[in-house]
């Protein structure tokens, strides 16, 4: 399901527009009611405090959570590839037929996991994973009858590794799908509008000044875009590139069948 944050620079400029409104709103409405007694002053300045400091918060744990999404897509996609790898090895140990196609299927398969990282429309997404449930279907029924006919440890490492090998793309559409949620990013987009409308309140001579109260809606939204940016798998501007999938597809192109694959893949 597309959502708005999927689009980090509409993201960055909707927030922009957003909060320079709400500090301008801060300044031409809300600024009337103001008191000039210190005690106002003071009771102002401990608000805004506050708000500016729970915004801080926010922010950071926000950020958080998206790095560490990112961080476990690269995780997963490292899993992948050493899944693949593994599973390429273990076929030397099928009967020559099935491990010439099921090495095959398995480099066919990796194509189909690189080029997941590199498509960004969902029509194309969902071609892609149309082809890739029907290699998975191939992998399995391949190695299907000689493990049902064998009995021992093989049979069963075999069975083991592919069965790593399907689920580890399960578990990297699981972690491309985790997004931060809609709520998070409300409360985050409120509590920014309340600090900078406080900003615009609190201004004293906030019209000839405009500029210099451009600077913070300006920060708060680079900030947005960076979460967003990092949080989006697709459409942002920092992507997570399939660098151990890619290593393994050049050594799997650069080695002959009947020499054995590096063991760190």
């Amino acid at each position: 399901m597309p959502y708005i944050y999927d689009w980090p620079a509409i993201i960055f400029v909707c927030s922009l527009i957003l909060l320079t409104l709400s500090a301008w709103m801060g300044s031409c409405f809300f600024s009337r009611y103001r008191n000039e007694d210190t005690e106002s002053e003071f009771d102002l300045g401990v608000i805004q405090t506050a708000t500016l400091t729970l915004l801080g918060l926010i922010i950071g744990f926000t950020f958080s959570m998206a790095i560490t999404r990112y961080d476990l897509r690269h995780t997963l996609e490292e899993a992948e590839a050493n899944a693949i790898g593994t599973e390429y090895l273990r076929a030397d140990l099928l009967p020559a037929s099935s491990a010439d196609k099921t090495k095959a299927l398995l480099v066919e398969y990796l194509d189909q996991r690189i080029t997941f990282y590199s498509l960004r429309l969902d029509e194309e997404k969902q071609a892609l994973r149309a082809q890739t449930e029907k290699t998975q279907m191939a992998l399995w029924n391949n190695i299907l009858p000689y493990v049902k006919s064998q009995n021992g440890a093989t049979p069963a490492l075999i069975a083991s590794g592919m069965n790593e090998v399907l689920n580890s793309e399960g578990y990297t559409q699981a972690a491309w799908w985790n997004r931060i949620p809609i709520a998070a990013w409300t409360l985050m987009i409120a509590i920014a509008v309340f600090a900078n409308a406080l900003v615009g309140y609190g201004a004293r001579n906030y019209m000839k000044n405009r500029g210099l109260f451009i600077i913070f809606p300006l920060i708060v939204s680079v900030a947005f875009f960076l979460i967003a940016d990092i949080d989006s798998p697709t459409r942002g501007i920092i992507l997570i590139k399939p660098r151990n999938l890619l290593s393994l597809q050049t050594t799997l192109q650069s080695q002959p069948s009947n020499k054995p694959l590096s063991a760190s893949h």
